[in-house]
């Protein structure tokens, strides 16, 4: 199980969807316009068939940042989503990466920070948006094994990327 979780409105939602369709076996190279999404109120199960496994991914709503503790237990790895065009939730999205990162079930587990959104005009550079978030001192202090990327869910920018790295991380 890997869990996909972010600040509300982050794009958990939409890169979900995208990387459901990069899966697919006759999927065509163009991802095509992006589909309509709605704020995610609960938690979405998605299945992911990727070239060495079939992966399960779990999607908890930004809003249930309060309970996400209790879907750690069973998860391998987590996908952390930031909204790299939005500076004023950049202090929580550290805060609650920071929370996840000290919990205890989730001191093995592989951990994947994507900085989204990397499409739009008025975001910061990967450098100022590291620097911000202060990720290569998380990197340094975290138990995890953690890796970055920028990407776009909307363009598609990067979710390859997202792809490779589920496909080869542990499971056991």
């Amino acid at each position: 199980m890997c869990l996909l979780l972010g600040t509300t409105g982050v794009g958990k939602t939409l890169l979900l969807k995208r990387l459901q369709k990069l899966c697919q076996r006759d999927v065509p190279t163009e991802l095509g316009e992006p589909p309509v999404t709605l704020p995610t109120v609960g938690t979405n199960l998605t299945d992911l068939t990727l070239k060495k496994k079939k992966m399960t991914v779990r999607e908890l709503g930004g809003c249930m940042g309060p309970i996400w503790h209790s879907y750690y237990k069973d998860c391998s790895s987590v996908i952390f989503v930031v909204d790299s065009a939005n500076i004023m939730q950049i202090s929580s999205s550290c805060i609650q990466l920071l929370s996840v990162l000290s919990a205890e079930p989730l001191q093995n587990a592989s951990v994947l920070v994507l900085f989204n959104k990397r499409d739009l005009p008025c975001t910061m550079s990967l450098v100022e948006m590291k620097a911000v978030f202060r990720i290569d001192d998380i990197i340094a202090s975290a138990p995890q094994k953690i890796t970055t990327f920028e990407v776009s869910a909307r363009s598609g920018h990067g979710l390859q990327h997202v792809l490779n790295w589920l496909d080869s991380i542990q499971t056991d």
